[in-house]
């Protein structure tokens, strides 16, 4: 079995197929798919999907740091009490199908292309990292040319903090040996890993354990070679767990059991 860390399975470019999507998922060997609620809208299309596929389908709920505008405070309210009941109906064992939530993301901070809400961003991200001690839910964390913020603003909370996944991974070992200080986090790594010009092939194995990694898909963006150019899906990570075996000399069969216990650390999902 190999999880799928990060797909985003409820958006438009999966609602002609997303049933043959998810059986070609259980065919390549896909047994856990994550999905990032990014905005108010989707948590209930990620719930949705959830509900639907409730054996495969897990949600998180989150405000993506590219959603975040002049409601997010707004925003961040709704999906606090959402994320509080879930834990409660956790607690008391009404939890239905589907609907109880195992991470808070997809969070973070994104300046790549504006920094026009920064202090929007900021706010947000730190009220997330708070959540995640509040309720002891891992974080899911987007960081895009924001690591020295983003660093800025988890270190408070370093001791306190219950894990997470850095998602999306690219950068080199120096950025990896930093954001693994924090204890009982992982690094997502995705299709990147498979690009020609990709260096995480040698930066990860020479600075990063097989323990601190988990694998993810953000499907239906960044598929794998030899897939890229076209819409990816969570049946391709097994293109990321071949990539990681070779590069760090061990089976695939490794991989899949080392990434599966890593996500079981940090999200608990049995």
């Amino acid at each position: 079995m190999i999880i799928d860390t990060h797909a985003h399975l409820d958006v438009e470019d999966f609602a002609d197929d997303l049933p043959e999507v998810i059986s070609r998922a259980r065919e390549a060997g896909v047994g856990k798919i994550f999905l990032p609620a990014i905005d108010q809208k989707s948590i209930d299309t990620v719930l949705a999907v959830c509900r639907q596929y409730p054996d495969i389908c897990y949600p998180m709920i989150g405000l993506q740091p590219e959603e975040v505008c002049d409601d997010w405070r707004e925003v961040l309210d709704v999906m606090h009490e959402r994320i509080l009941q879930s834990v409660r109906e956790k607690a008391e064992g009404t939890a239905l199908p589907g609907e109880t939530v195992i991470a808070i993301g997809e969070v973070g901070l994104d300046f790549y292309w504006t920094r026009e809400y920064e202090k929007q961003q900021l706010a947000a991200f730190e009220e997330a990292v708070k959540w995640s001690v509040e309720t002891r839910l891992p974080l899911m964390i987007h960081c895009r040319k924001a690591q020295n913020e983003m660093l800025h603003i988890m270190r408070p909370y370093a001791e306190d903090l219950p894990g997470g996944v850095f998602h999306c991974f690219t950068g080199n070992q120096k950025e990896a040996e930093a954001f693994l200080c924090f204890d009982r986090f992982m690094l997502g790594i995705g299709g990147v890993s498979t690009f020609k010009s990709s260096h995480l092939r040698e930066d990860l194995p020479a600075a990063v354990p097989l323990n601190r990694i988990v694998l993810e898909t953000d499907s239906p963006y960044m598929a794998p070679v030899p897939h890229r150019g076209k819409r990816n899906e969570s049946a391709f990570i097994v293109e990321v767990m071949r990539t990681l075996a070779a590069s760090y000399g061990v089976d695939e069969a490794e991989v899949a059991r080392q990434t599966n216990e890593n996500v079981r650390r940090v999200f608990g999902v049995e």
